[in-house]
């Protein structure tokens, strides 16, 4: 499976793009949900912070404001 990961800043509480750092990378279809984060988090340079909010949509894992800055990161599936 493909992780494609957005770390975008935010802008009234929803996703701005004025700037974007996108990766993407492979990984087992049986990964969990923990790896597949940090993984996303350790290629963007982030690792160890914490999200104020985190939704999960099924197809889609988004994490807002981690460690209170004003930041999102989207991480989509492909097959």
């Amino acid at each position: 499976m493909q992780v494609n990961i957005e770390l975008t800043d935010t802008y009234g509480g929803e996703a701005n793009y004025s700037w974007v750092n996108r990766k993407s990378f492979d990984i087992d279809d049986k990964a969990s949900t923990l790896s597949i984060v940090r993984k996303a988090k350790a290629l963007l340079g982030v690792s160890g912070t914490r999200a104020n909010r985190r939704e999960n949509y099924g197809d889609m894992i988004a994490l807002w404001g981690l460690d209170g800055n004003c930041v999102v990161m989207f991480i989509t599936f492909e097959n």
